[in-house]
């Protein structure tokens, strides 16, 4: 089993936005070490809970103070943007660790509407040109040209290079799944967004739909899940009071930064609330190392997966590298490293 880390850098309660920034970066450095795979960031914007809001600029810093483990987005909001500008710039990154950049591409805002209409002012809202935008964009990553009557078949993506970025497709419903299997590009599914509804569905859809590529010739798939471990069961049930917390007031559109689990727990919720966390924690992946690693091992083989990846949010950031590091040690990750 292969294990990989999301990381949104997320902010705690009492601490500056910008320290998120640099816990990442130490995170990053501890879960090489682990013998994680991958260590992907996300793409948020306008977010008191999340300072991760540029990827390409994060995963510059940690490919430069890396030297293993593959750093990826997960993902860049494609629309926002234009397609060569992400080629690019995600050529300077495959020059910066050649052999070890992902890019993961995702359609959603990462954002509420107005801010997503700030990031790009001229995008058409009721236009979907997110598999044009691929097809382009895969053509620049891979140092090739367009095709004849083309309009831009004249311009090339530097820096040129033998190598180019391994490409993902992120999603948590089934239009992803099947764009992905179109393409014959690797997929990701965002299981922590629904806590897996449809999960079965889009695995399916990808696998039976799939078409192979030269770089791709079989499906390649991943979940990305939320979980969170510690030294004992009750330990990681008052550390999972942060994310209860914050997801309740997600749910009812406030963003603000991680409390701290004392905080959590006096916290006067209301009974819809609290049936709602009651809900949350019935299908939470937390405890043990063992526990947890027993549980993904348990998914993962329900859903035909050989590696997964693994997103946790904790109030200290200690409690986050040591969940890290009990998974790592309950998977034996170092001796694949």
């Amino acid at each position: 089993m292969k294990l990989s880390v999301l990381d949104q850098s997320p902010v705690s309660r009492g601490s500056a936005p910008a320290d998120a920034i640099g816990h990442s970066l130490a995170l990053a450095r501890h879960c090489e070490a682990l013998g994680y795979a991958r260590y992907w960031v996300s793409e948020h914007h306008n977010s008191g809970s999340i300072a991760g809001s540029a990827p390409e600029v994060l995963m510059a810093a940690i490919a430069a103070t890396t030297h293993r483990i593959r750093v990826g987005s997960a993902g860049v909001m494609l629309p926002h943007y234009a397609a060569l500008k992400v080629a690019e710039q995600f050529r300077v990154l495959e020059a910066i660790a050649p052999g070890r950049i992902d890019l993961g591409l995702g359609r959603a805002p990462g954002s509420d509407r107005l801010t997503a209409r700030a990031l790009n002012p001229h995008a058409s809202p009721s236009a979907d040109d997110f598999p044009r935008q691929i097809m382009d964009l895969q053509t620049w990553l891979e140092g090739r040209r367009l095709p004849e009557g083309h309009p831009y078949r004249a311009i090339a993506a530097q820096p040129q290079g033998p190598g180019s970025p391994e490409m993902w497709i992120l999603g948590s419903s089934d239009y992803g799944a099947q764009l992905a299997a179109q393409l014959g590009l690797p997929y990701a599914y965002a299981y922590f967004f629904s806590d897996g509804q449809g999960v079965e569905q889009a695995l399916a859809l990808y696998r039976q739909l799939y078409r192979p590529s030269a770089r791709f010739p079989e499906p390649q798939a991943t979940i990305c899940v939320w979980a969170l471990a510690a030294d004992t069961e009750a330990e990681a049930q008052r550390q999972l009071m942060t994310r209860e917390h914050w997801r309740v007031r997600f749910e009812q559109g406030l963003l603000g930064p991680l409390v701290a689990p004392e905080e959590a727990a006096s916290y006067p919720f209301n009974p819809a609330e609290t049936a709602r966390i009651a809900q949350l924690r019935s299908k939470a992946l937390v405890g043990t190392g063992d526990q947890v690693a027993e549980r993904i091992t348990a998914l993962a083989a329900s859903l035909g997966l050989d590696h997964i990846v693994v997103n946790t949010w904790a109030f200290d950031p200690a409690v986050r590298q040591h969940s890290y590091a009990l998974l790592a040690q309950a998977f034996n990750l170092a001796k694949d490293a």
